[in-house]
């Protein structure tokens, strides 16, 4: 069994950046035992933000988040800027023997990428494929970008393999389930077991389905939304996760 979890950390703020709760993050996140994490708007560095508040941490927030947990990690630069830079990050408990960013951006003002870890299983001959996404929030963006998405997956990854694409797609209008379903014989988690996508939007009251977990080599065992409880302070999209079992 394999635990998985995704969320978009809004670069270690509350909602409306009220808090930072990048300590809090890291506690939810714990929480919920994962063995693979997938970060959207991490900060690599900021040193802005870091004069402004004490209690930001001296690694990168993605190296805070991991501490002793999770040994292995990987980071995609997206969006650079003057006082530093954010992106996508990948923490997991299973060796990362390699990993890429890919820049995805469609014009200058809004910065996209994804980023892909190949993992090694204990106990496994195969390998499992990670990408994390942050997509656009324009429509015609996102449909540039998931065909990119599209030809890295056919020219970089066996079709007999395991693969894992989570992440913030942005996408409302649930374009992108039909397009990797079709394409990959991939499936997403919350449809194979709920029968719909989640709704991940704002967290507080989620109505927005933007965030996604897509599989492929599994059977999907159980999936939650998180925005209660330790998670009901923190960024503005809920955390999703999905335990899931080998097909073989």
């Amino acid at each position: 069994m394999i635990q998985l979890l995704t969320v978009n950390i809004h670069k270690g703020f509350s909602w409306l950046n009220r808090r930072f709760v990048l300590e809090d993050l890291r506690e939810a996140i714990r929480s919920s035992c994962s063995d693979i994490v997938f970060l959207q708007e991490v900060v690599g560095e900021n040193y802005i933000k870091a004069q402004k508040h004490t209690n930001w941490p001296a690694a990168s927030q993605y190296e805070f988040l991991a501490d002793t947990i999770w040994h292995d990690y990987a980071y995609g630069k997206n969006a650079i800027y003057q006082e530093g830079h954010h992106g996508n990050a990948i923490l997991s408990k299973f060796p990362i023997i390699k990993s890429e960013n890919i820049d995805i951006s469609t014009n200058r003002l809004e910065k996209r990428g994804f980023l892909y870890c190949k993992l090694q299983l204990p106990g496994k001959c195969s390998f499992l494929h990670c990408i994390c996404v942050h997509l656009s929030l324009t429509g015609k963006a996102r449909k540039k970008q998931i065909m990119i998405l599209k030809n890295y997956i056919r020219k970089n990854i066996p079709s007999e393999e395991s693969l894992v694409v989570a992440g913030d797609f942005n996408d409302w209008s649930n374009t992108t389930t039909e397009i990797l379903e079709n394409t990959f014989k991939l499936q997403e988690v919350f449809v194979q077991v709920n029968g719909k996508p989640a709704r991940s939007f704002p967290r507080s009251i989620p109505i927005l389905r933007l965030d996604r977990i897509y599989q492929r080599g599994f059977i999907s065992v159980d999936v939650a939304i998180h925005h209660k409880e330790i998670w009901s302070k923190l960024s503005d999209h809920a955390a999703l996760s999905a335990s899931l079992k080998f097909r073989n």
